[in-house]
């Protein structure tokens, strides 16, 4: 497989390397990420232009345009996200590609739009156990209602958001009176906030950029979710629920030699089934405070 053409290159000043955004933003835990920094997906876009010499030929790329498709009701959660930040935080500018390319990153679009007639997710999606094994160590701070595990926290729903992170971030999007993080709807709503917070402007590339890595403290995932997003705002099509392609590219996990010590670190939306764990993390702190917007 031929690698993606050019994703787009980090903003002159953002954040470089596996790094917590910069500048003492209020966007997100001082020391931590809304996933946890669990795994996600590797798999980028299908190829638009050749490749270029020198670069790289071995890494996944989807291929067909299938791949352009999202599932109606994620997709309509998605630009559901949009409007309501656009009404209550309009300086943020957040495109509804952005959350569609995080969404397609961490969950593959909520396993291919596996969703019901209210958003939520038809079995649930969780990342591994955070427990210093090649992730962040973060001890149980829900006492399992979100994640199912009283030991440690994983990454929930299609955004994987960490339980610490959730309980700050959540949002109650389709009007149920539940916030829910195995709710498409909740999920992107939630995502879309997180991702504005300390004032940012997405239409700044620097300000997007420190964003994504609020969310995954990875260069590596930033340069994946901006080739997704670079990708769907070349256009895309809406599909059926449940019949959108799924993720092909996943990662064995690695040990981390030196596992971080205990405490609690907000989410970043982490892998399902068997993506691309992040570099482990020292264990942080739970999530700021959700700015005044």
């Amino acid at each position: 497989a031929a690698s993606q053409a050019p994703a787009a290159p980090l903003a002159e000043g953002s954040t470089a390397g596996d790094q917590q955004a910069a500048g003492g933003e209020s966007g997100g835990p001082e020391d931590g990420a809304a996933t946890g920094n669990s795994p996600y997906y590797t798999d980028l876009p299908p190829l638009v232009t050749p490749d270029r010499p020198g670069s790289s030929s071995n890494l996944p790329a989807a291929t067909g345009s299938a791949e352009a498709g999202i599932p109606a009701s994620v997709l309509a959660a998605y630009k559901q996200a949009e409007q309501t930040v656009g009404t209550t935080d309009p300086a943020c500018r957040l495109p509804w590609q952005l959350l569609a390319a995080i969404g397609k990153v961490e969950s593959g679009q909520a396993r291919g739009g596996q969703v019901d007639a209210n958003g939520t997710t038809l079995s649930p999606i969780l990342g591994p156990a955070l427990n210093g094994q090649g992730f962040a160590l973060i001890k149980d701070t829900d006492g399992g209602a979100y994640d199912g595990d009283a030991v440690h926290d994983r990454a929930v729903g299609p955004m994987q958001f960490i339980p610490s992170t959730w309980a700050t971030w959540g949002q109650d999007a389709n009007g149920d009176g539940r916030k829910d993080p195995n709710n498409i709807y909740d999920a992107a709503l939630a995502a879309g906030r997180y991702l504005c917070a300390g004032g940012r402007n997405l239409a700044v590339a620097a300000d997007l950029d420190r964003a994504v890595l609020s969310y995954n403290q990875s260069t590596e995932y930033l340069r994946t979710v901006r080739s997704w997003f670079a990708y769907y705002q070349r256009g895309t099509h809406e599909v059926p629920d449940g019949s959108g392609v799924l993720p092909t590219a996943p990662s064995t996990p690695t040990p981390s030699p030196t596992p971080s010590p205990g405490g609690t670190v907000s989410p970043t939306p982490g892998g399902t089934t068997g993506p691309k764990p992040s570099p482990s993390k020292s264990g942080g702190t739970k999530p700021s405070p959700s700015p005044s917007k």
